[in-house]
Protein backbone atom coordinates (compact mmCIF):
# COMPACT_ATOMS: atom_id res chain seq x y z
CA UNK A 1 0.00 0.00 0.00
CA UNK A 2 1.26 2.98 -0.77
CA UNK A 3 1.47 6.19 1.39
CA UNK A 4 -1.61 8.17 -0.59
CA UNK A 5 -3.40 4.85 0.58
CA UNK A 6 -1.92 4.38 4.22
CA UNK A 7 -2.98 7.77 4.50
CA UNK A 8 -6.34 7.55 3.41
CA UNK A 9 -6.88 4.23 5.66
CA UNK A 10 -5.90 6.56 8.32
CA UNK A 11 -8.29 9.18 7.69
CA UNK A 12 -11.10 6.35 7.27
CA UNK A 13 -10.17 5.03 10.65
CA UNK A 14 -10.09 7.92 12.84
CA UNK A 15 -13.49 8.65 11.40
CA UNK A 16 -14.77 5.33 12.44
CA UNK A 17 -13.49 6.18 15.99
CA UNK A 18 -15.35 9.58 16.12
CA UNK A 19 -17.93 8.79 15.08
CA UNK A 20 -18.26 5.48 17.47
CA UNK A 21 -17.09 7.23 20.38
CA UNK A 22 -19.34 10.39 19.52
CA UNK A 23 -23.06 7.60 19.31
CA UNK A 24 -21.57 6.15 22.16
CA UNK A 25 -21.31 9.03 24.97
CA UNK A 26 -24.82 10.53 25.24
CA UNK A 27 -25.46 6.66 26.06
CA UNK A 28 -22.88 6.78 28.56
CA UNK A 29 -24.39 10.41 30.15
CA UNK A 30 -27.43 8.79 30.26
CA UNK A 31 -29.22 10.00 27.18
CA UNK A 32 -31.43 7.27 25.08
CA UNK A 33 -31.29 7.39 21.03
CA UNK A 34 -33.84 5.31 20.51
CA UNK A 35 -36.04 7.67 22.18
CA UNK A 36 -35.14 9.84 19.41
CA UNK A 37 -35.56 7.87 16.08
CA UNK A 38 -34.58 11.01 14.11
CA UNK A 39 -31.20 10.61 15.18
CA UNK A 40 -30.99 6.97 15.52
CA UNK A 41 -31.69 5.95 12.01
CA UNK A 42 -29.78 8.77 10.10
CA UNK A 43 -26.42 8.02 12.83
CA UNK A 44 -26.82 4.38 11.59
CA UNK A 45 -27.16 5.25 7.81
CA UNK A 46 -23.61 7.26 8.45
CA UNK A 47 -21.98 5.02 10.13
CA UNK A 48 -22.35 2.13 7.85
CA UNK A 49 -21.09 4.60 4.59
CA UNK A 50 -18.18 5.35 7.11
CA UNK A 51 -17.06 1.68 7.33
CA UNK A 52 -17.90 1.22 3.95
CA UNK A 53 -15.34 3.56 2.73
CA UNK A 54 -13.35 1.77 5.66
CA UNK A 55 -13.48 -1.65 4.00
CA UNK A 56 -14.59 -1.08 1.11
CA UNK A 57 -12.46 -1.82 -1.59
CA UNK A 58 -13.89 0.63 -4.08
CA UNK A 59 -15.57 3.97 -3.21
CA UNK A 60 -18.97 4.32 -3.85
CA UNK A 61 -19.88 7.82 -4.33
CA UNK A 62 -23.60 7.07 -3.78
CA UNK A 63 -22.98 5.54 -0.57
CA UNK A 64 -20.93 7.80 0.79
CA UNK A 65 -23.21 10.88 -0.35
CA UNK A 66 -26.25 9.41 1.19
CA UNK A 67 -24.65 8.36 4.09
CA UNK A 68 -23.51 12.55 4.74
CA UNK A 69 -26.39 13.65 4.06
CA UNK A 70 -28.08 11.38 6.20
CA UNK A 71 -25.18 11.90 9.14
CA UNK A 72 -26.29 15.57 8.35
CA UNK A 73 -29.92 15.60 10.18
CA UNK A 74 -28.27 14.02 13.05
CA UNK A 75 -26.87 17.23 14.98
CA UNK A 76 -30.06 18.89 13.22
CA UNK A 77 -32.56 16.45 15.36
CA UNK A 78 -30.48 15.95 18.21
CA UNK A 79 -30.71 20.11 18.86
CA UNK A 80 -34.09 20.09 18.04
CA UNK A 81 -34.87 17.30 20.83
CA UNK A 82 -33.49 19.26 23.27
CA UNK A 83 -31.60 16.04 24.90
CA UNK A 84 -28.37 17.42 23.55
CA UNK A 85 -27.04 21.02 23.15
CA UNK A 86 -24.25 23.16 23.83
CA UNK A 87 -20.47 22.91 24.43
CA UNK A 88 -20.95 19.96 26.76
CA UNK A 89 -22.51 17.86 23.96
CA UNK A 90 -19.29 16.06 22.91
CA UNK A 91 -20.47 13.26 21.70
CA UNK A 92 -22.42 15.62 19.18
CA UNK A 93 -19.13 17.16 18.09
CA UNK A 94 -17.24 13.95 17.83
CA UNK A 95 -20.03 12.51 15.60
CA UNK A 96 -20.19 15.99 13.34
CA UNK A 97 -16.25 15.89 13.26
CA UNK A 98 -16.30 12.50 11.80
CA UNK A 99 -19.18 13.34 9.02
CA UNK A 100 -16.82 15.73 8.08
CA UNK A 101 -13.89 12.97 7.03
CA UNK A 102 -17.03 11.40 5.00
CA UNK A 103 -17.77 14.26 3.12
CA UNK A 104 -14.29 15.25 2.63
CA UNK A 105 -13.72 11.85 1.53
CA UNK A 106 -16.85 12.21 -0.49
CA UNK A 107 -15.83 15.04 -2.63
CA UNK A 108 -12.13 14.22 -2.72
CA UNK A 109 -13.68 11.19 -4.54
CA UNK A 110 -15.75 13.49 -6.73
CA UNK A 111 -12.66 15.89 -7.65
CA UNK A 112 -11.04 12.73 -8.96
CA UNK A 113 -13.81 11.63 -11.13
CA UNK A 114 -11.99 11.19 -14.74
CA UNK A 115 -15.44 12.38 -16.03
CA UNK A 116 -15.43 16.42 -15.82
CA UNK A 117 -17.81 18.92 -17.47
CA UNK A 118 -20.14 21.45 -16.60
CA UNK A 119 -22.00 19.44 -14.16
CA UNK A 120 -19.11 18.32 -12.36
CA UNK A 121 -17.13 21.79 -11.78
CA UNK A 122 -20.45 22.72 -10.14
CA UNK A 123 -20.90 20.04 -8.01
CA UNK A 124 -18.23 19.87 -5.84
CA UNK A 125 -18.09 23.35 -5.03
CA UNK A 126 -21.89 23.43 -4.24
CA UNK A 127 -21.69 20.52 -2.29
CA UNK A 128 -18.82 22.05 -0.14
CA UNK A 129 -20.50 25.84 0.05
CA UNK A 130 -23.53 23.72 1.08
CA UNK A 131 -21.37 21.85 3.84
CA UNK A 132 -20.05 25.00 5.06
CA UNK A 133 -23.39 26.61 5.56
CA UNK A 134 -24.56 23.33 7.71
CA UNK A 135 -21.67 23.70 9.93
CA UNK A 136 -22.08 27.34 10.09
CA UNK A 137 -25.80 26.31 11.35
CA UNK A 138 -24.42 23.36 13.72
CA UNK A 139 -21.89 25.59 15.44
CA UNK A 140 -24.41 28.46 15.73
CA UNK A 141 -27.11 26.82 17.61
CA UNK A 142 -25.25 24.29 19.23
CA UNK A 143 -22.56 27.04 20.85
CA UNK A 144 -25.68 29.31 21.69
CA UNK A 145 -24.40 32.30 19.64
CA UNK A 146 -26.05 35.32 20.12
CA UNK A 147 -28.13 36.47 17.26
CA UNK A 148 -26.84 40.09 17.35
CA UNK A 149 -22.93 38.65 16.96
CA UNK A 150 -23.76 36.15 14.41
CA UNK A 151 -27.26 34.80 13.39
CA UNK A 152 -27.37 30.80 11.90
CA UNK A 153 -28.17 30.58 8.11
CA UNK A 154 -31.67 29.63 8.65
CA UNK A 155 -32.84 32.97 10.20
CA UNK A 156 -31.07 34.98 7.28
CA UNK A 157 -33.45 32.35 5.29
CA UNK A 158 -36.13 33.19 6.87
CA UNK A 159 -35.56 37.34 6.56
CA UNK A 160 -34.47 36.59 2.64
CA UNK A 161 -38.31 34.95 2.32
CA UNK A 162 -39.97 37.42 4.53
CA UNK A 163 -38.83 40.82 3.44
CA UNK A 164 -38.52 39.82 -0.67
CA UNK A 165 -40.14 42.73 -1.88
CA UNK A 166 -37.80 45.50 0.05
CA UNK A 167 -34.43 43.52 -0.42
CA UNK A 168 -35.99 43.20 -4.60
CA UNK A 169 -36.32 47.31 -4.36
CA UNK A 170 -33.03 47.51 -2.47
CA UNK A 171 -31.64 44.91 -5.33
CA UNK A 172 -33.27 46.89 -8.10
CA UNK A 173 -31.71 50.37 -6.73
CA UNK A 174 -28.05 49.60 -6.28
CA UNK A 175 -27.13 46.69 -8.45
CA UNK A 176 -29.73 46.85 -11.60
CA UNK A 177 -28.68 50.97 -11.26
CA UNK A 178 -25.77 51.80 -10.07
CA UNK A 179 -23.97 48.80 -10.71
CA UNK A 180 -25.06 48.18 -14.08
CA UNK A 181 -24.98 51.94 -14.94
CA UNK A 182 -21.61 52.57 -13.62
CA UNK A 183 -19.95 49.72 -14.86
CA UNK A 184 -20.62 49.88 -18.62
CA UNK A 185 -20.14 53.99 -18.44
CA UNK A 186 -16.83 53.41 -16.33
CA UNK A 187 -15.46 50.25 -18.46
CA UNK A 188 -16.67 51.61 -21.69
CA UNK A 189 -15.16 54.79 -21.51
CA UNK A 190 -11.35 53.48 -19.93
CA UNK A 191 -11.59 51.16 -23.41
CA UNK A 192 -12.36 54.01 -25.55
CA UNK A 193 -9.80 56.33 -24.16
CA UNK A 194 -6.85 53.21 -23.93
CA UNK A 195 -7.52 52.72 -27.92
CA UNK A 196 -7.29 57.19 -27.98
CA UNK A 197 -3.81 56.80 -26.43
CA UNK A 198 -3.13 54.01 -27.82
CA UNK A 199 -3.44 55.97 -31.53
CA UNK A 200 -1.70 59.49 -29.53
CA UNK A 201 1.12 58.13 -27.40
CA UNK A 202 2.33 61.68 -25.64
CA UNK A 203 -1.34 61.55 -23.93
CA UNK A 204 -0.24 58.17 -21.81
CA UNK A 205 2.34 60.23 -20.38
CA UNK A 206 -0.20 62.87 -18.89
CA UNK A 207 -3.40 60.06 -18.07
CA UNK A 208 -1.37 57.51 -16.68
CA UNK A 209 0.14 59.31 -14.22
CA UNK A 210 -3.55 60.82 -13.39
CA UNK A 211 -4.84 57.32 -13.31
CA UNK A 212 -2.62 56.23 -10.41
CA UNK A 213 -3.53 59.41 -8.42
CA UNK A 214 -6.98 59.02 -8.86
CA UNK A 215 -6.58 55.51 -7.79
CA UNK A 216 -5.19 56.28 -5.02
CA UNK A 217 -8.04 58.16 -3.46
CA UNK A 218 -10.10 56.32 -1.14
CA UNK A 219 -14.16 55.55 -1.55
CA UNK A 220 -15.12 57.97 1.37
CA UNK A 221 -13.17 60.42 0.01
CA UNK A 222 -14.90 60.19 -3.60
CA UNK A 223 -18.23 59.41 -2.72
CA UNK A 224 -19.46 62.65 -0.54
CA UNK A 225 -18.03 64.82 -3.27
CA UNK A 226 -20.48 62.85 -5.79
CA UNK A 227 -23.49 62.59 -3.85
CA UNK A 228 -22.67 67.25 -3.92
CA UNK A 229 -22.77 66.88 -7.35
CA UNK A 230 -25.36 64.39 -8.84
CA UNK A 231 -27.93 64.32 -5.80
CA UNK A 232 -29.13 61.92 -3.28
CA UNK A 233 -30.17 59.17 -6.17
CA UNK A 234 -28.59 56.37 -8.34
CA UNK A 235 -26.51 58.93 -9.93
CA UNK A 236 -23.96 59.84 -7.59
CA UNK A 237 -23.58 56.22 -6.65
CA UNK A 238 -22.89 55.35 -10.68
CA UNK A 239 -20.50 58.26 -10.75
CA UNK A 240 -18.48 56.92 -7.89
CA UNK A 241 -18.27 53.32 -9.90
CA UNK A 242 -17.18 55.05 -12.86
CA UNK A 243 -14.22 56.75 -10.94
CA UNK A 244 -13.20 53.41 -9.70
CA UNK A 245 -13.66 51.41 -12.79
CA UNK A 246 -12.64 53.70 -15.57
CA UNK A 247 -8.42 53.47 -15.04
CA UNK A 248 -8.44 49.99 -14.13
CA UNK A 249 -10.08 49.25 -17.81
CA UNK A 250 -8.01 52.05 -19.39
CA UNK A 251 -4.24 50.41 -18.38
CA UNK A 252 -5.32 47.03 -19.14
CA UNK A 253 -6.55 47.53 -22.19
CA UNK A 254 -3.12 49.39 -23.02
CA UNK A 255 -1.34 46.82 -21.65
CA UNK A 256 -2.93 44.38 -23.69
CA UNK A 257 -2.91 46.06 -27.12
CA UNK A 258 1.26 45.89 -26.73
CA UNK A 259 0.97 42.87 -25.56
CA UNK A 260 2.39 41.46 -29.18
CA UNK A 261 5.89 40.50 -29.61
CA UNK A 262 7.78 42.41 -32.72
CA UNK A 263 7.86 39.16 -34.70
CA UNK A 264 3.90 38.68 -34.72
CA UNK A 265 3.55 42.34 -35.83
CA UNK A 266 6.53 41.89 -38.32
CA UNK A 267 4.89 38.77 -39.46
CA UNK A 268 1.41 40.16 -40.16
CA UNK A 269 4.17 43.59 -41.92
CA UNK A 270 5.53 41.03 -44.24
CA UNK A 271 1.64 39.67 -45.77
CA UNK A 272 1.09 43.74 -46.34
CA UNK A 273 -1.94 43.63 -43.35
CA UNK A 274 -2.91 47.36 -42.84
CA UNK A 275 -3.00 49.01 -39.44
CA UNK A 276 -6.62 48.28 -39.47
CA UNK A 277 -5.94 44.64 -40.26
CA UNK A 278 -3.56 44.19 -37.54
CA UNK A 279 -5.43 45.68 -34.82
CA UNK A 280 -8.52 43.20 -35.86
CA UNK A 281 -6.83 40.31 -36.28
CA UNK A 282 -4.13 40.47 -33.64
CA UNK A 283 -3.57 43.33 -31.23
CA UNK A 284 -7.65 43.09 -30.23
CA UNK A 285 -7.42 39.41 -30.00
CA UNK A 286 -4.29 39.55 -27.77
CA UNK A 287 -6.11 42.62 -25.04
CA UNK A 288 -9.04 40.33 -24.94
CA UNK A 289 -7.59 38.67 -21.67
CA UNK A 290 -6.31 41.62 -20.26
CA UNK A 291 -9.99 43.58 -20.74
CA UNK A 292 -11.75 40.36 -19.29
CA UNK A 293 -9.28 40.45 -16.59
CA UNK A 294 -10.29 44.19 -15.77
CA UNK A 295 -13.63 43.47 -16.33
CA UNK A 296 -14.12 40.56 -13.47
CA UNK A 297 -12.21 43.11 -11.17
CA UNK A 298 -14.84 46.08 -12.02
CA UNK A 299 -17.89 43.48 -11.55
CA UNK A 300 -16.27 43.20 -7.80
CA UNK A 301 -15.02 47.03 -7.36
CA UNK A 302 -18.80 48.47 -8.85
CA UNK A 303 -20.84 46.51 -6.20
CA UNK A 304 -18.47 47.65 -3.03
CA UNK A 305 -18.33 51.11 -4.80
CA UNK A 306 -22.24 51.25 -4.81
CA UNK A 307 -22.83 50.33 -1.91
CA UNK A 308 -20.46 52.43 0.53
CA UNK A 309 -21.26 54.96 -1.51
CA UNK A 310 -24.86 54.56 -0.18
CA UNK A 311 -23.64 54.96 2.97
CA UNK A 312 -22.78 58.89 2.57
CA UNK A 313 -26.58 60.05 1.28
CA UNK A 314 -28.83 58.41 -0.65
CA UNK A 315 -33.08 57.58 -0.88
CA UNK A 316 -34.47 55.10 1.75
CA UNK A 317 -33.87 52.21 -0.44
CA UNK A 318 -30.51 50.54 -1.31
CA UNK A 319 -28.31 47.46 0.10
CA UNK A 320 -25.92 49.98 1.56
CA UNK A 321 -28.97 52.22 2.66
CA UNK A 322 -30.08 49.16 4.52
CA UNK A 323 -26.82 48.14 6.15
CA UNK A 324 -26.54 51.01 7.67
CA UNK A 325 -30.39 51.39 8.78
CA UNK A 326 -30.58 48.19 10.13
CA UNK A 327 -27.27 47.94 11.61
CA UNK A 328 -28.00 51.06 13.46
CA UNK A 329 -31.28 48.91 14.80
CA UNK A 330 -29.10 45.90 15.65
CA UNK A 331 -31.36 43.73 12.99
CA UNK A 332 -28.03 41.75 12.55
CA UNK A 333 -29.71 38.96 10.33
CA UNK A 334 -31.41 41.40 8.40
CA UNK A 335 -27.78 42.48 7.27
CA UNK A 336 -26.80 39.39 6.78
CA UNK A 337 -29.73 38.75 4.39
CA UNK A 338 -28.78 41.83 2.37
CA UNK A 339 -24.95 41.10 2.85
CA UNK A 340 -26.12 37.27 0.93
CA UNK A 341 -28.38 39.32 -1.55
CA UNK A 342 -25.13 41.31 -2.90
CA UNK A 343 -22.39 38.35 -2.42
CA UNK A 344 -25.17 35.98 -4.67
CA UNK A 345 -25.46 39.13 -7.05
CA UNK A 346 -21.88 39.46 -7.89
CA UNK A 347 -20.91 35.95 -7.60
CA UNK A 348 -23.38 35.63 -10.94
CA UNK A 349 -22.35 38.89 -12.54
CA UNK A 350 -18.84 37.74 -12.56
CA UNK A 351 -19.73 33.74 -13.45
CA UNK A 352 -21.35 35.63 -16.37
CA UNK A 353 -18.31 37.33 -17.55
CA UNK A 354 -15.85 34.88 -17.16
CA UNK A 355 -18.48 32.22 -18.98
CA UNK A 356 -18.43 35.26 -21.50
CA UNK A 357 -14.55 35.40 -21.42
CA UNK A 358 -14.29 31.48 -21.92
CA UNK A 359 -16.71 31.84 -24.85
CA UNK A 360 -14.45 34.40 -26.75
CA UNK A 361 -10.84 33.75 -25.56
CA UNK A 362 -10.96 29.96 -25.78
CA UNK A 363 -8.03 29.92 -28.14
CA UNK A 364 -5.97 31.25 -24.94
CA UNK A 365 -3.08 29.04 -23.70
CA UNK A 366 -5.12 28.55 -19.96
CA UNK A 367 -8.05 26.95 -21.71
CA UNK A 368 -6.32 24.55 -23.68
Amino acid sequence: MNQVGLKRRIDDGLCLLLMAVGFLLPIGAGIGWLDMPGVLIPALIAFGCAVWLAFGRTMSLGVSLVGAASGVLVPSAAMSSGAVLGAQAAGLWLFVAGLSIIVWRALENLSELKRSGAFMNLLVPTLFGLWLLYLWEVLVIGFDVPKVLLPAPSQIGEILASRTDILWVDFQQTFLKAVLGGFVIGCGSGFVVALVIDRVPFLARGLLPLGSAVSAIPIVGIAPIMVMWFGFDWQSKAAVIVVMTFFPMMVNTLAGLNSPDEMQKDLLHSYGASDRQSFMNLRLPSALPFIFNALKINSTLALIGAIVAEFFGTPTKGMGFRISTEMARMNVDTVWATIAVAAVAGSVFYGMLALLERRLTFWHPSYR
